[in-house]
This record gives structure tokens, C-alpha cells and sequence, in this order.
């Protein structure tokens, strides 16, 4: 009996301590609010311990020029996973910005985009920030906007368009699986570029890399990789995050990741499932031989709301994307 009242008197003194719950994380107001830069904040000066990235293959968003960081929490790592993937731990930011180039050959940035891995719940939160005209500061922006920009594409020629901005739900349609937001760009496989992996595990940021990764084809190096490996890669960045198990367009049955080996899946003489008058009449997604009569480059090729694939982050036809798709399918033997 005297062992118990000593433990209920402990609790009553000192208190029966409960493990704490993370306070619940609220996007800020505005993008220098975080202090991940130095300096003028449009420079994107990171600070120290921040990381800067590139892939290999990136996303095509309208010949936008993109800059990547990874914020990790004080003395935590990412961990490499036998799956191929990266564990970030729990408090980390993914930055992405967008910017375009003038006429002027000016940098002009667009919007800013965050995830950040709530330790409430362990779950991926994204929040976009906008630009305001005097290129000062970047302010949290919820609900999209079109941007009329007259922008230099990859053969430094003009091409005005008007930039969708998206909005936090559009987002979430491409960085969704299964009902759970996801990072899309940054994977192991298109982050080995350029030995960052390396660096970052010598300086200990990234833990538990193997002595081989092997990586996914840069699209543009034909010195190194053959047609079918960067037309491959580039479908696997540009379509898999929603051409996959799990991913927005699942119900189609095309999935193109890079690893994908089943035909149909890959949408050799696969007949479209929902893609109603964006078909262009055509028949199957992909006819080996004949990209012509291919449903994919169709709509890669067009711009038309309905159409146009992929549905969201661009609005200008990536016309060196559409002519290496092009090639490869021609490629293919008519009996694949």
C-alpha cells in the first residue's frame, strides 16, 4: 500500500508526464519568414546546411529555369531505402522555385513552392508562394493564377503563353498515391547527378547509401544513352508520378515508369480507357512504328484543354520532348 501512495503522491507533485505532440505547423506568410535564404531574397542565396539539387531529368514546366533546396532539421539525415528511395525525416522543406527568362535574358521569378513533412502526423504538406512584381519577396497564394510572360525557350527564341500557377489542390493531383502526398522529383535514381548523392553522404546528410546506384538517363545525353533510354526517362518524370499504381491516372492502365516492362502497361496497341475526344480518333496509345498514329504524342503535342498531356504544369508544347518521343516510338518494331 505504501508503494502506491508514494507512486500517486509522485504523480500529484511532479506530474505524470505524457509524451508531447508536436505543435500543429502552419505555412507562413511570406517566403522570408522561413529564412532559408541570405541576402536578396530573389539571389536564392541558400544559408549553411541547406542543399541545393539538380536532376538529371527534370520536369518540363514551360521552359520554366528551376531551383531546387532540401532544408533537413538539425542534426538529422535522409535515409536511403533498398527500394531505391529516400526517407526524409520528419520537419523537412523541399523548395522549388520558378522563374522564366525575358527578352532581356532577365531571370524572372514566377512562384515558389514547399513541401514540408509535418511531424504531426509524419504526412507531406505543399503550399505555393507568388511573387510580387518587384521581385522582393514571394507571398503564400492558395488559389492559382494566370500569368501573361513573354519567355526564351531552350533555342533562346520568344514565345509568349500565359503561366498557370497552380493551386494547392492541382498540386496535390500529381504529388498524390494512394491518397498520400508525395515528393516526385527527388528520387535516388534522378538524383545521382553530377556525385550529389556521394557529397551528400560524406558530409551526412544521406545515410545508408549503397556503393552502386544506378541512375535514371539524362533525356538530353545521347552520348551516353541510347533513344529508349531517354525517351524512357523522360515519360518516367514528365507522366509516371501520374501514369502509375496508385497515381491520378491510374484507372488508365498506362504506366510509364522506367522500370515498366509489361506493353500494354507501356501502351503498345493499348486502346485508351478515358480519353474520350483528346483521342484524336486514334486508336491506341502508343503504335509501335508510327507515332503518328500514336494517342501519346497526339497529345503531347497539343495544348488543347482536354487534350493536352501532360493536363497540368504546362502550357506550352515542349516541342524537343515531343520530337524525342517521336523518334522513339518510330523506333519501335511494328511487331512490339
Amino acid at each position: 500500500m505504501m508503494r502506491w501512495t508514494f507512486l500517486i503522491c509522485a504523480c500529484l507533485c511532479f506530474g505524470c508526464r505524457q509524451p508531447q505532440q508536436p505543435a500543429a505547423f502552419s505555412f507562413r506568410e511570406k517566403l522570408s519568414d522561413y529564412g532559408f535564404f541570405t541576402g536578396a531574397l530573389k539571389e536564392l542565396t541558400p544559408r549553411a546546411g541547406i542543399l541545393p539539387y539538380e536532376l538529371g531529368t527534370p520536369l518540363f514546366t514551360d521552359y520554366a529555369v528551376k531551383d531546387r533546396f532540401i532544408v533537413l532539421p538539425a542534426g538529422k539525415a535522409m535515409q536511403y531505402r533498398d527500394s531505391g528511395a529516400i526517407d526524409f525525416p520528419d520537419s523537412t522543406f523541399i523548395i522549388k522555385n520558378f522563374a522564366y527568362t525575358d527578352t532581356l535574358g532577365r531571370k524572372v521569378m514566377i512562384e515558389t513552392r514547399l513541401l514540408f513533412k509535418d511531424p504531426a502526423d509524419a504526412q507531406w504538406k505543399v503550399m505555393n508562394y507568388l511573387w510580387n512584381s518587384g521581385q522582393t519577396e514571394a507571398e503564400k497564394w492558395i488559389t492559382g493564377k494566370r500569368i501573361p510572360v513573354t519567355l526564351l525557350n531552350d533555342e533562346r527564341k520568344p514565345v509568349a503563353t500565359v503561366y498557370q500557377v497552380p493551386n494547392t489542390n492541382d498540386c496535390k493531383r500529381c504529388h498524390s498515391n494512394n491518397g498520400t502526398l508525395l515528393p516526385i522529383g527527388p528520387k535516388v535514381r534522378n538524383l545521382h547527378y553530377n556525385h550529389q548523392l556521394t557529397q551528400w553522404a560524406a558530409g551526412g546528410a544521406l545515410q545508408g547509401l549503397p556503393g552502386t546506384v544506378q541512375p535514371l538517363p539524362v533525356w538530353t545525353d545521347s552520348l551516353h544513352y541510347n533513344l529508349e533510354q531517354r525517351a524512357r526517362a523522360y515519360l518516367d518524370v514528365n507522366c509516371a508520378h501520374c501514369h502509375t499504381k496508385g497515381g491520378d491516372a491510374d484507372n488508365t492502365g498506362l504506366f510509364l515508369e522506367y522500370e515498366q516492362q509489361q506493353a500494354a502497361h507501356l501502351g503498345f496497341l493499348k486502346g485508351p480507357v478515358s480519353a474520350g475526344n483528346g483521342a484524336g480518333g486514334l486508336d491506341f496509345d502508343i503504335v509501335p512504328g508510327n507515332a503518328a498514329h500514336s494517342i501519346l504524342v497526339h497529345r503531347m503535342n497539343s495544348t488543347e484543354p482536354g487534350t493536352a498531356m501532360p493536363e497540368l504544369a504546362r502550357t506550352l508544347i515542349h516541342k524537343e520532348g515531343v520530337a524525342l518521343i517521336t523518334a522513339w516510338v518510330n523506333s519501335l518494331p511494328e511487331s512490339k
